[in-house]
């Protein structure tokens, strides 16, 4: 119990003093996350407002295989970016394997399907209220895809902030492709997996304490878009 107490406190101190070797990791951890869910982002948000208002052959599939790839196990993710990278895989001259980018791709892969899928909910309600105002004005469902997108912007941020939620918790599939690698590729979540199996205790803990926060800061982030959306609606 003593070791116990111990190993808080001083986990406590690594965090209110900003421990150098704790901060590199946290701030390595919201460079990798923050640049797969922008990536993600970037192809998620319009991608799914295409599947709310286009009809096109195949869409129906397309769906399908969206909401299916958001139950991916993220270890699957992982194994298939690392025999993409791989030196035997189609992109393994870009040298990519067991770096930030690497990780960076195998995070945009899990996000993509789950920003994508709350996406096309957000834009097919918007799409079902606006529709006749904007045939009214000759906006046809390919011009609107912009005007929902930014109609439902706060629906839309809640949608991202799930991803990035969904991301800085990751572990298997970033340590398959990024390898744990100290000061290059060590992450939140991989660096609390190994000092846990080493005994440090400590700094596990601290990485704990930090991702808590995260979690507890985009969820709260969630739940005030939400609030938001609602009074607005009122």
């Amino acid at each position: 119990m003593t070791e116990l107490s111990d190993a808080f406190v001083a986990a406590f101190r690594l965090v209110v003093s900003l421990d150098p070797a704790l901060g590199e990791i946290v701030l390595r951890s919201l460079q990798v996350s923050l640049t797969a869910v922008a990536a993600a982002s970037l192809v998620a948000l319009p991608l799914g407002a295409a599947l709310a208002l286009l009809r096109f052959p195949g869409r129906g599939a397309l769906t399908v295989l969206v909401n299916a790839m958001m139950g991916l196990p993220p270890v699957v993710v992982g194994l298939v970016v690392y025999l993409l990278l791989s030196r035997s895989g189609p992109l393994g001259v870009l040298g990519l394997l067991f770096t930030p980018a690497a990780m960076i791709v195998a995070q945009t892969v899990l996000i993509l399907p789950i920003v994508a899928s709350l996406a096309r909910e957000s834009s097919e309600g918007l799409w079902s209220e606006y529709r006749e105002q904007l045939a009214s004005f000759g906006v046809g469902p390919g011009r609107a895809i912009g005007t929902v997108l930014w109609d439902g912007r706060h629906a839309l941020a809640t949608a991202v902030l799930a991803g990035f939620g969904r991301a800085s918790a990751e572990v298997g599939a970033v340590m398959i492709v990024g390898g744990n690698i100290d000061h290059v590729t060590r992450v939140m979540t991989t660096a609390i997996a190994l000092e846990t199996s080493k005994g440090d205790l400590a700094l596990a803990l601290g990485l704990g304490v930090v991702l808590i926060v995260i979690s507890i800061s985009v969820n709260a982030a969630i739940y005030g878009l939400g609030r938001s959306r609602r009074r607005e609606g009122a």
